[in-house]
């Protein structure tokens, strides 16, 4: 047998069965008209968005990464909720001007930007994390060729990494970002050029579950951030701390420590250097926000015994759930939340192994999972789905097709 993972807080049943919000799954399908469905709930989001302010220093702002989930109607509504949002792509900035979105609050970083992407970002007057000393080159051509006066951070890669990070996206070398000792040079061309200047982005690593981690990468990020201002003779009017926040998918994981991470936040707020008195300090996140919001339900359309196992075949699978399926930059695959949504009020009797409905070996959701038992037609319900979920997934695989997906 191998243990799930701990199912999110703010989930309830209703007459035995998962609730959402207080509503019973079969009748959030019903309404959907179909599985596989992805659910997300408002109230947990504002829910989370919420504590986390408590807990962080007040000048600290919020940023949404909405490369984590861009449903439309989710993206419209945690863009009333937070100061700024952070995209990866042209794709995604015209999701949001879709939505609505003040662009002048929105930042693009990634690396491997298109002259099309960039003077798209140019033109609405986002602004352009460079990563890259030829990137800024071109920024620079395309400001002077369309009239713009570009706003331009650069994105920093530090010498120091975020430790028990998921995804390590700093420290040494990387695509991403510029290495830090040659930033202020490039910082001092951006300002003599006549852009104007942004600041910096420093972005680490994702996915930590511990506090001290998270807390020594902010400090390090303040450092940082001031020894490259003070080389350049600049104050920075931005800093985008990056994120790393994570949340717990497997068993085993605790909840991060969010009061500890604003304590200490506060405390180097307190003596923040000249360079840093005046900027506007973002921390940009993603997951946090979002992931534990939302649920993958997906219909069991088979039972069959192998060799003495026991396989539940669903109707969704890693085309929707690339994460769950340990195929999303997992080493040793895990045991997600999962639960059978139609049974969720039953005792564990038997151990099964829930599976997707495509024609490959990794197409697993759950492992020697001890559950209730399970028959044809329940629901099978895949936790801290509101992030890297559908938005992460190859749905096209094998001719599946996408999820629905809904907003309560």
């Amino acid at each position: 047998m191998k243990p799930l993972g701990p199912i999110p807080s703010g989930y309830s049943a209703v007459d035995g069965e998962l609730a959402i919000g207080g509503r019973k799954v079969s009748d959030l399908v019903a309404e959907a008209g179909r599985t596989p469905l992805f659910v997300y709930s408002r109230q947990l989001i504002a829910d989370r968005i919420a504590h986390l302010r408590a807990a962080m220093p007040k000048q600290l702002k919020i940023n949404y990464a909405i490369k984590a989930n861009s449903f439309a109607p989710l993206l419209s509504y945690v863009s009333t909720l937070i100061d700024g949002l952070d995209i990866a792509s042209g794709g995604e900035l015209k999701m949001v001007r879709a939505s609505g979105f003040d662009v002048a609050r929105v930042s693009f970083a990634g690396p491997g930007k298109r002259d099309e992407e960039l003077e798209a970002a140019i033109t609405a007057g986002v602004t352009l994390n460079l990563e890259s000393e030829n990137e800024a080159g071109r920024a620079l051509a395309i400001a002077e060729r369309t009239g713009h006066v570009p706003r331009l951070a650069i994105r920093v890669n530090p010498d120091f990494e975020l430790k028990s990070s998921g995804m390590k996206m700093g420290g040494g070398a990387k695509p991403f970002g510029i290495d830090a000792g040659r930033v202020p040079a490039l910082a001092r061309r951006i300002v003599n050029a006549g852009c104007e200047w942004r600041g910096l982005h420093i972005f680490t690593g994702s996915q930590a579950l511990s506090a001290e981690a998270v807390i020594d990468m902010q400090a390090k990020v303040l450092d940082c951030a001031d020894r490259i201002a003070t080389e350049a003779g600049l104050v920075l009017p931005k800093l985008n701390m990056g994120g790393g926040f994570g949340i717990p998918y497997f068993p085993g994981d605790e909840p991060l420590d969010i009061q500890a991470i604003g304590d200490a936040l506060a405390e180097r707020f307190e003596r923040l250097p000249e360079t840093l008195s005046e900027a506007e300090l973002f921390i940009e996140l993603g997951r946090y926000l979002v992931g534990e919001a939302g649920v993958y339900l997906t219909r069991i359309i088979d039972r069959k015994e192998s060799y003495g196992e026991t396989y539940l075949v669903t109707d969704g699978g890693l085309h929707h759930q690339l994460a769950a399926s340990g195929n999303f930059g997992t080493v040793v695959r895990r045991n997600y939340p999962v639960a059978i949504a139609s049974r969720f009020c039953g005792e564990p009797e038997e151990e099964a192994n829930i599976v997707g409905c495509l024609c490959t070996p990794l197409d697993r959701l759950a492992d020697k999972a001890y559950l209730p038992p399970a028959e044809v037609g329940d629901l099978v319900a895949v936790f801290c789905a509101g992030a890297y979920g559908a938005s992460a997934s190859p749905s096209a695989f094998l001719g599946q097709g996408a999820a629905a997906e809904v907003l309560i």
